[in-house]
């Protein structure tokens, strides 16, 4: 039985031997994002370097994934049919928490850099991302309204997947650069930084990203939320004194 024993300690001490001990030091180029009146959007550059304690090993070289992900809120995903002629929502699925924003980048082909197992242990890809939670409904066709989620969505730039954006040097540093949308959701945005070998994830990080209106969209943002009447009687107001000025105007105008 000590023989054994001996003879399994020996098998496992050169992939022991062989653990680089491979750890990220990763930073971003902004932590916060003011959303003003002229905001067009914003772009943050994503960067770091592999930390080693030893020389990596020979084989499969290492890999990144980068993925942003802005608040989670409720969804409800409607399907319009025709009834009798006139097209109406006919079906619904209510899909809890999905990310506002989610962008995945990636130094290879996703397919390459990131196993199922993982995946579905991390949650990286955006499938997961939107599926990690649960679905209120129960119909058999709920997956498709997921899908569909995903695809309207992405075509509205709001998620992403972009293989090969991370730029990997001498397997030790990396970029990328991830862009913000114009229509950016307030809120705290999650940074998540995989390295991963043969597939399997070995280490990860987070950062975060503040997103916050600013100035006097900040001011009223939170008077339309803090004191709901007075801003209402005072939009009233202002628009009753825009018309009588613009009806004044006009009247001195008029031959």
């Amino acid at each position: 039985m000590k023989g054994l024993f001996l003879a399994l300690l020996l098998v496992a001490s050169p992939a022991l031997a062989n653990d680089p001990g491979e750890e990220i030091v990763a930073g971003l180029s902004q932590s916060s994002v003011s959303i003003t009146a002229d905001y067009a959007g914003a772009e943050i550059l994503i960067y770091g370097a592999v930390k080693r304690e030893a020389p990596p090993p020979r084989g499969p070289t290492i890999q990144v994934i980068v993925t942003v992900e802005g608040p989670e809120g409720p969804v409800a995903v409607r399907r319009k049919d025709r009834v009798w002629g006139i097209w109406q929502n006919n079906a619904a699925v209510e899909i809890d928490r999905a990310p506002s924003f989610y962008a995945v980048v990636t130094s290879g082909p996703l397919a390459q850099v990131l196993s199922e197992t993982d995946d579905l242990r991390h949650r990286i890809t955006i499938p997961r991302a939107i599926r990690s939670v649960g679905i209120a409904s129960e119909a058999d066709e709920a997956p498709a309204f997921v899908d569909a989620l995903q695809r309207i969505r992405t075509g509205d730039g709001k998620y992403s997947l972009r293989e090969g954006g991370v730029q990997l040097t001498e397997q030790t540093l990396f970029r990328t650069d991830v862009a913000l949308p114009a229509a950016l959701t307030e809120g705290d945005y999650t940074v998540r930084i995989f390295l991963t070998r043969e597939g399997r994830v070995v280490d990860t990080i987070k950062r975060r990203i503040w997103v916050r209106k600013a100035g006097l969209e900040r001011f009223l943002y939170q008077s339309a939320h803090d004191w709901p009447l007075l801003y209402g009687l005072a939009s009233l107001l202002i628009a009753a004194l825009a018309g009588w000025g613009a009806s004044a105007l006009f009247a001195r105008l008029r031959p």
